[in-house]
């Protein structure tokens, strides 16, 4: 047999080898239904990976025999997304889902409304990306994390060992979906329950720790930095999202779903087209009823509407998508006893009481601490040092006290708390202003409060210096490196080399011992301090986020650096300014002056600016021409979006809102408006056409 001819059957038989595993990974990863045994599986995969040894180039990038390979990364590069990864918003009752159902059916206008219900995974959301590959297929190219939502963290490698996402897609699949080689799909990380399971008894036979639940052992094990121990932990990956240069495949969530399980994704099984309140809440019952079955963790549903036409029309908010939302289950509950209630200074000053508890398994995690809110819950509930409570997860996540259990088999206790007069962490006066429920230390230089000031600062959604956390805080006060937040900005790498931690560790005899060693080696040194340095340019909202002004969020952040461009503007701001903002009212504009008069406040912006961080934004120019008027729009316009009107609308001084009143101003109909044109005639609100809109606007230049 001529070299030619034995090349050519080699090359035949690794892309034969290549085909066979791929589809046995599908059976087994995928569909859960194999057709041979792993001994079966192991004999094809290491025939393939000896004649690709000897035959170097007939290695591919792409085959079964990859998914593993390389050397341990020295850290995760970043990228950003396509386009933003959003939250969603939550619903815990039938009534708030009502009531979102309602809003969708205004806002829908008209337009066909049915709903998608799926499980709510509790895991890591990801996005992989596709492009093109050698004959018309598709292959991955990147996996990235949700990050802040902007920027994700690359996990490539790591992905590529979860077998049940797969690196090529052949054409003709393609072809059949009328899809590009380029394509992007979005879906949760997550760790089954056997997997979990499997973790705790080898970790436990190594003498570490169990993990506390497989969301945070997923989490943990995505971002290992050696792709051979991410292997072995049996990570799966569901789709939900299908995504075209940037933008949801057109065709509806539904044969989104139908398209990404044709791909050859895992796409969950568990969900159901419905219509009306009583069709999802009959979903939501019947998901939280299998719940303990499924063999992995879910805290909830996700509604999405299906139609892609009516997703455009209702649009999104700030941060979360108007045609989707999240309804949790019923938090999990249990009864233990308060042994002790500490109370902790926050980063405003605010005194928050902290109930400790006799440790129990709520949901999938130990829980030993829980919120009491302020010193009026605790009296409301009459609770005793010793009482037992009803511990609810709220969300599934936040620990808190519901109620205190007073019956035969739960004595009450006896001692009652008293709430501190002095900070307990400065021994400062606290006080309560009057109509607050909250007492605050006074005293601006409490070590509580620049603790907890440090850690919001360096938050994913505030300024984003990722490694930046309470290990590496609670070092830098201890050795005093930091007595601001713009301290962060003058740290040397020696300093950070100061950092120590406690490691304990088990000598061969059996006994332990602890040494203090450095917390941060030089490649963390180096990546923290770059991490710093990038944080500069976050931009004017997220320092004003992380200055921790009173009542100012990431909303209102946001809108202010959109009105006012720059810090300087906004510090020389008078409460009038401040209330023509969108959103901002008296408090928080009182809130806002209070916070710039303070001289320590100035000092601080100018620290900042001294360390190269930027605090400015791109100005909106608003006209006021239209000040004062609100319209609502209804129907289709001959030229216009709607989005496109209510931003020319915003642009000119004026409010776009979802309902007619007698408020309203102005109603602007298209064709096929509905309801709302009714209405607006029988309240005798002046209608406009988008002749008539433009007509305005124009008279507003």
């Amino acid at each position: 047999m001529s070299e030619t001819r034995t090349t050519a059957a080699i090359r035949d038989r690794v892309e034969a080898l290549r085909e066979d595993l791929r589809r046995h990974e599908h059976l087994y990863y995928v569909l859960d239904a194999p057709e041979i045994s792993d001994a079966e599986y192991d004999a094809r995969m290491n025939e393939l990976k000896k004649l690709e040894a000897a035959h170097p180039e007939l290695q591919s990038a792409d085959s079964p025999s990859q998914r593993v390979g390389g050397k341990p990364a020295e850290g995760f590069k970043k990228a950003l997304h396509s386009r933003p990864m959003l939250s969603l918003d939550n619903a815990y009752s039938p009534e708030e889902l009502a009531d979102w159902d309602r809003r969708v059916h205004e806002l829908a206008d008209g337009l066909p409304v049915a709903y998608v219900a799926e499980l709510k995974m509790d895991g890591l959301s990801v996005a992989l990306r596709y492009g093109a590959a050698s004959g018309g297929a598709a292959r991955l190219e990147m996996g990235l994390t949700r990050g802040d939502g902007q920027t994700g963290e690359d996990v490539t490698t790591n992905i590529r060992t979860i077998r049940s996402v797969p690196l090529t897609i052949p054409a003709a699949v393609l072809k059949k979906l009328d899809l590009p080689q380029g394509f992007e799909v979005r879906g949760e990380v997550v760790m089954s329950a056997a997997a979990f399971a499997r973790l705790n008894e080898e970790r436990e036979q190594q003498g570490l720790t169990p993990a506390v639940n497989p969301r945070n052992a997923a989490a943990g094990t995505l971002r290992t930095l050696e792709p051979s121990i991410v292997a072995t932990r049996r990570l799966d990956v569901y789709a939900y999202f299908l995504l075209v240069e940037g933008e949801y495949w057109p065709q509806g969530q539904q044969a989104t779903l139908d398209a990404l399980a044709a791909l050859g994704f895992r796409v969950n099984p568990q969900r159901r087209l419905v219509k009306t309140v009583e069709e999802m809440s009959a979903f939501i019952d019947d998901a939280e009823a299998k719940r303990e079955t499924l063999g992995y963790e879910i805290d909830g549903v996700v509604l999405k509407v299906d139609a892609q036409a009516t997703q455009q029309r209702l649009g999104y908010t700030g941060r979360a998508p108007r045609w989707a939302i999240a309804y949790k289950f019923t938090a999990r509950a249990g009864i233990t006893r308060v042994h002790h209630i500490t109370v902790q200074v926050g980063r405003t000053g605010k005194l928050t009481p902290v109930a400790e508890l006799e440790p129990i398994f709520i949901g999938g995690t130990t829980v030993s601490r829980a919120t009491l809110h302020n010193a009026d819950f605790i009296e409301r509930l009459g609770l005793r040092l010793g009482d037992w409570v009803k511990v609810e997860r709220g969300g599934d996540v936040i620990p808190k006290v519901v109620e205190v259990v007073h019956d035969a088999e739960h004595p009450r206790g006896k001692l009652r708390f008293v709430f501190p007069v002095q900070c307990p962490e400065c021994a400062s006066e606290v006080v309560r202003a009057e109509g607050e429920v909250d007492f605050r230390c006074v005293n601006a230089d409490c070590p509580a409060k620049l603790r907890e000031s440090l850690l919001h600062f360096g938050r994913r959604e505030v300024m984003n210096i990722e490694g930046f956390g309470d290990a590496v805080v609670q070092q830098l006060l201890e050795k005093s490196l930091a007595k601001s937040v713009a301290d962060i900005y003058t740290l040397s790498p020696e300093q950070l080399a100061l950092l120590q931690k406690e490691v304990r560790r088990k000598k061969k005899d059996g006994s332990e011992e602890t040494k203090l060693e450095r917390l941060l080696g030089p490649i963390e040194v180096e990546r923290l301090l770059a991490e710093i340095e990038r944080s500069k340019k976050a931009g004017l909202a997220r320092v004003l986020m992380g200055l921790g002004i009173r009542f100012v969020g990431e909303r209102t952040a946001e809108l202010l650096a959109e009105e006012f461009g720059s810090i300087d503007a906004l510090m020389d701001a008078s409460a009038e300014d401040l209330e023509r903002v969108e959103e901002v009212g008296p408090r928080i504009a009182e809130a806002i002056r209070e916070f710039f008069t303070q001289e320590k406040n100035r000092a601080l912006v100018e620290h900042l600016r001294a360390a190269g961080v930027e605090m400015t934004a791109e100005k909106k120019q608003r006209s006021t021409q239209l000040a004062g008027l609100t319209f609502v729009l209804t129907g289709t316009l001959p030229n216009m979006t709607r989005d496109e009107a209510e931003a020319r609308i915003v642009a000119a001084g004026g409010k776009a809102v979802g309902s007619v009143s007698k408020k309203t101003s102005y109603v602007v109909a298209g064709s096929e408006a509905g309801s709302k044109l009714d209405k607006a005639q029988a309240l005798g609100v002046p209608v406009l056409d988008e002749e008539g809109l433009l007509n305005l606007l124009e008279g507003a230049k």
